[in-house]
């Protein structure tokens, strides 16, 4: 079948809207619609080149879709189920699922992998063959995909905020729950307040943290904030430093968690300053691979007893938490409407992507079937 893709050729080119071939679904695969498509950052990595990958790759993680079609040996789900997008596929049976911790599942090795899990493409155009990001792609129109990649949702649910949930609601709210474990009384940090980082300021707030500061250069994005549980905003991390210290009486932050869109090691070094004894500084932007970004002082680490850690999906389990991110969604306890602030056509991507860098979005959609979001299709 023929299906409308945005790809990128090569590092530092702009996304590229063109029709390709797709080859249908085979074992353990599904054929699926896509109506909506997030716009994260992890995207642009495509085009920046701070993630290297193999070029042509059709871009987008983050969506919502309908099933249009199994390969023999789904049973996760069937034609017209709906669905969103796990941008790590869990296999439920390796060393690391079975522990709980399918964020680590061995399958999601293949995030810098651009074809299926069998070694092929299903994206072709005059013989070359597109990959696609985290497996998925879906900045395509219809994309075959695992169905291990794949979360059945209710029918009932907004396509807008399945989409969200996930990848820009898992990270954020389990980089504070989870990884940074937040209590009730706790003064959390948070260096950016885009998609992911205005998460982890619900996260924070919702398991009880008394200060939760929301570091962020975007007056709008500051704002966006202290809407949705920041009780504090700096624009940048001197301001939030003077902030923490007046609200602790110098005793520091308990977490400082850093979501902003590429890692540097000015905001790493200024956000473990910014937490006290026993602090976590959770880590949650992308730096470019072989690039060191984190140097703070050893004697610090160990005598303060502090803590860094990586987070990935927030630490969470797909199966388990972008059905609970929806269910609190459903109930008012996590906002995801007001996050989505521009809607484009998929020819519009590039636009989408310039507003993301302007700090004119939380978070931006391509939306593929207009009809469907408006659900009346």
């Amino acid at each position: 079948m023929k299906t409308k893709a945005a790809f990128i050729g090569g590092a530092g080119q702009e996304w590229d809207v063109t029709e390709l071939d797709l080859d249908g679904p085979r074992e353990g695969e599904v054929l699926v619609r896509f109506v909506v498509a997030g716009l994260c950052h992890s995207d642009d990595h495509l085009r920046t080149g701070d993630m290297p990958m193999r070029y042509p790759i059709i871009g987008g993680h983050e969506g919502a879709g309908i099933v249009e079609e199994t390969g023999a040996g789904v049973t996760r789900v069937k034609p017209d189920d709906h669905v969103a997008c796990s941008f790590i596929p869990v296999c439920g049976k390796c060393r690391y699922c079975l522990r709980g911790k399918g964020y680590l599942c061995d399958l999601g090795a293949v995030i810098p992998k651009t074809t299926m899990l069998d070694g092929t493409f299903r994206f072709h155009r005059d013989g070359e063959d597109f990959g696609q990001f985290m497996l998925l792609g879906t900045f395509a129109q219809y994309a075959v995909v695992s169905e291990l990649s794949l979360i059945k949702v209710d029918d009932d649910l907004p396509f807008e905020a399945v989409a969200l949930a996930g990848c820009a609601a898992p990270a954020g709210w389990g980089s504070a729950v989870n990884a940074g474990g937040v209590r009730p009384g706790d003064t959390t940090v948070i260096y950016g307040s885009g998609g992911i980082g205005i998460n982890a300021v619900q996260g924070a707030a919702a398991a009880g943290a008394q200060h939760v500061i929301a570091v962020d250069p975007v007056a709008y994005k500051r704002e966006a904030a202290l809407t949705l549980g920041a009780t504090h905003t700096a624009p940048d991390a001197a301001a939030a430093q003077e902030i923490i210290s007046e609200l602790t009486g110098g005793q520091g932050a308990d977490q400082a968690i850093v979501t902003i869109g590429i890692v540097t090691e000015e905001i790493v070094t200024a956000a473990f300053a910014a937490i006290g004894k026993g602090g976590a500084l959770v880590v949650t932007g992308i730096s470019p691979p072989g690039k060191n970004t984190i140097h703070v002082p050893g004697f610090d680490l160990t005598t303060q007893d502090k803590r860094i850690l990586g987070s990935v999906f927030g630490g969470g389990n797909p199966g388990d938490d972008i059905p609970r991110m929806l269910e609190l969604y459903r109930c008012g306890q996590l906002k995801l409407d007001e996050l989505v602030t521009n809607r484009y056509r998929l020819e519009d991507i590039n636009q989408g992507y310039r507003d993301m860098l302007a700090g004119r979005n939380l978070r931006g959609l391509v939306v593929h079937d207009e009809n469907a979001v408006a659900g009346t299709a």
